[in-house]
């Protein structure tokens, strides 16, 4: 029984990037987050690291009121803006944001597998 869950696991983590890919409805879904992060951090069209504290602020907000934004997303842009310096807001924009939305994206993959 346990081997029947890790053979599963494994295909699972192997086939998560040939499926979120390889569909049309999650290579758009992709897209607009990707943009959406793009969008927020390039919107005055300066880097992250030289941001002032209300345009982080900004660009975090921007990335809370897409309607895309998983529960991992909002959980961890809400920990940066509580936290309220702008270096926590500097690391969820650089690394924080990706890695809560690969969070987001595999308990969607594991949804369409389940």
């Amino acid at each position: 029984m346990r081997q029947h869950r890790v053979a599963l696991l494994v295909t699972a983590t192997a086939l998560a990037p040939a499926l979120l890919l390889a569909t049309p409805a999650f290579a758009t879904g992709a897209a607009a987050t990707t943009a959406t992060a793009t969008t927020a951090a390039a919107a005055t069209d300066t880097p992250v690291d030289d941001m002032s504290l209300d345009d982080l602020r900004v660009a975090v907000a921007r990335i809370l009121g897409d309607k895309a934004s998983g529960k991992a997303v909002v959980r961890e842009a809400n920990k940066a803006l509580d936290a309220g310096t702008a270096d926590a807001l500097r690391a969820f924009l650089k690394t924080g944001f990706r890695l809560a939305q690969a969070e987001d994206d595999r308990v969607a993959v594991f949804r369409i597998l389940g």
